[in-house]
């Protein structure tokens, strides 16, 4: 029998309290307290939160505070095993059920279940799925389906996996049951497939910010990458961090390299064995690892807060890959860096990758995804402001942290040249994407032009004296300003913003960018904005280190560095003022409590 629509009266412990007791934190995060009133009112939700943002707090306090089971949809083992291990840590009933376990570890779980002993379920979504399952969970009271990673069910998602397709059939066998979507990436045409898809009834949405202050975008032009790499993580002083490359065998002779060069470092990659890459996963995530080299197949799974830097060595094929794969360094709150080596012929070679897709649509959106992405490695403008704008979240202001905004190219007043190409743009009837509208301002003689009649508009030719590239790099400006939209699902048409009017009235001049693509990297120490006692942050490091190991954990599922962080400003000696440091509630404080309050005594003692 299907279980009810949850309503308040089945709300058996209050979320606030739930946040404090099990998770130790004293107020929710922007938007999460709105998203767990509406599950635990019944209705549906979509979540979109940067990683790092707090997305599983969601549904894991509605979780906690109803009264039946929640069944959270995962793609990856790996992210399963992680949650549930942090889960547990805090006293929370949590089980996964996957392929990882053998039979007789599946029949324990199976009798949790039917006893009422779990609060949360993790499985993929081809076990879901699957008939006998659905059955057995028809007996179950069901109080909220979770699906993480909700992109996945997306065609025009850039991870798009078809088994998320078919989750609409869980709205089918149990009609009553809430349903919350979570992703950290989606456009808008990928968050209305997920309500689509899903099948979402009238789904409260909400959108938190996609900044990441913490972050700091910096991309360098590749002219010696290994020389580069290198000098670069020995000024990282034993930080943990991610290179991703694109193909196996670079990241095989990169991580050769740094080993080589002294570092402690390993590859990942799918050509390898399920127990080699386990093996990587699971020294990265302890701290016996400090740099991963990988493909795109690492990372989804890791749930690790002190990665300090990503750092690609190669140009990812589209905005949500890179916001996706920089969004795993700070996930604790500490600054970061996200950084990318740029070679403009790395365009041609990738675009020939989408000559191998069939598809002609599905081509044509990845194609459109890498054009994005190419135009913000080559922007001369804030990128904060560009990953922002990408996702229709609008910064008027540079944000400070980023090497443009630190180290700031040429500028010129570009009104004139900007009203130019608008009105090109308007008088194309906003229907052409970059290339044509760049053919239509240099006055280029093609068939395409002659068969539209564009050679007779006004603007045909109007910008005949400047290059090919410096249109390029107006229209790409105009774009990341918000004063120009590309429409993915029409050919990336451009169209004008709202914003675009007022250049058109000449009511404020618009300064613009002179082309810069070498940009000077500037270094940063990771904690300096924490004023801490560091000699008792290592301590309380190396004895978190010392717990984790002794009950097969990953030091983060103890405490994070930014509760450490916090430890050793505020030093508390005793129970009291141990509960008021952030990330400490009364299960940590009766697992961990003692021997960290003993460590901190003991180092106030000696100073």
């Amino acid at each position: 029998m299907n279980t009810p629509i949850p309503t308040p009266s089945t709300v058996v412990r209050s979320p606030a309290a739930i946040l404090k007791q099990v998770f130790g934190y004293s107020e929710f995060r922007d938007g999460q307290e709105t998203v767990i009133d509406a599950a635990l009112n019944g209705q549906d939700t979509l979540v979109l939160l940067p990683t790092g943002g707090g997305k599983s707090v969601c549904y894991q306090v509605p979780a906690l505070a109803l009264s039946g089971l929640t069944v959270v949809i995962s793609p990856l083992i790996s992210l399963m095993q992680d949650q549930v291990s942090q889960l547990q840590a805090l006293g929370v009933k949590a089980a996964y059920i996957n392929n990882s376990l053998n039979r007789d570890e599946q029949q324990q779980i199976y009798q949790q279940l039917h006893n009422g002993l779990l609060k949360l379920l993790y499985v993929a979504p081809e076990k879901v799925l699957q008939h006998e399952f659905k059955e057995r969970l028809s007996h179950l009271n069901i109080s909220l389906f979770a699906i993480d990673e909700a992109h996945c069910v997306s065609h025009w998602g850039h991870d798009f996996r078809p088994h998320y397709c078919r989750l609409s059939e869980l709205k089918q066998h149990f009609p009553h049951v809430p349903m919350m979507a979570l992703t950290a990436t989606a456009d808008k045409a990928t968050r209305f497939d997920i309500v689509q898809q899903l099948g979402l009834t009238a789904p409260y949405i909400h959108t938190g910010s996609f900044d990441r202050p913490n972050i700091r975008y910096t991309i360098e032009e590749k002219f010696k990458p290994l020389a580069q790499l290198l000098r670069y993580l020995k000024e990282q002083q034993n930080q943990s961090g991610i290179i991703y490359c694109t193909s196996r065998k670079r990241v095989d002779e990169i991580a050769e390299k740094i080993a080589d060069a002294g570092m402690n470092a390993a590859a990942y990659h799918a050509g390898m064995s399920n127990e080699q890459r386990q093996f990587v996963q699971t020294g990265f995530a302890r701290d016996d690892i400090q740099i991963v080299v990988a493909t795109v197949a690492f990372g989804m799974g890791i749930n690790k807060p002190n990665v300090r830097f990503v750092l690609h060595y190669d140009i990812p094929k589209s905005i949500e890959s890179y916001y996706q794969e920089t969004g795993r360094a700070g996930r604790d709150g500490l600054a970061a860096e996200a950084i990318m080596y740029f070679d403009p012929a790395d365009i041609g070679r990738v675009r020939r990758f989408f000559e191998d897709i069939e598809d002609e649509q599905r081509r044509r959106v990845e194609e459109q995804r890498f054009n994005a992405m190419a135009s913000f490695a080559e922007a001369q403008t804030c990128r904060r402001q560009i990953l922002l704008n990408y996702f229709s979240e609008y910064q008027r202001e540079p944000c400070g942290n980023c090497d443009i905004c630190l180290n700031p190219p040429k500028s010129f007043d570009g009104t004139l040249v900007a009203q130019q190409a608008l009105s090109c743009v308007y008088r194309a009837e906003q229907r052409f994407g970059l290339g044509y509208i760049v053919e239509l301002l240099r006055g280029a003689n093609t068939s395409r032009i002659r068969d539209n009649n564009h050679h007779q508009l006004s603007t045909y030719g109007i910008g005949k004296d400047h290059s090919s590239e410096f249109w390029l790099s107006i229209l790409r400006q105009l774009i990341h300003q918000g004063l120009l939209s590309q429409d993915i699902t029409q050919g990336s048409a451009l169209r004008l913003t709202e914003g675009a009017r007022a250049i058109f009235k000449g009511e404020y001049s618009l300064q613009m960018a002179e082309p810069r693509l070498q940009a000077k990297h500037v270094y940063q120490d990771k904690l300096a904005q924490f004023n801490y006692d560091k000699k008792l942050f290592a301590k309380l490091r190396a004895l978190r280190k010392e717990l984790a190991d002794a009950d097969d954990v990953p030091p983060y599922v103890v405490f994070n560095d930014k509760t450490l962080a916090e430890m050793a400003q505020l030093m508390p000696t005793n129970d009291s003022e141990f509960l008021k440091v952030s990330g400490v509630g009364f299960t940590k404080l009766n697992k961990y409590g003692s021997p960290f309050l003993q460590a901190i005594r003991n180092y106030l003692a000696s100073s």
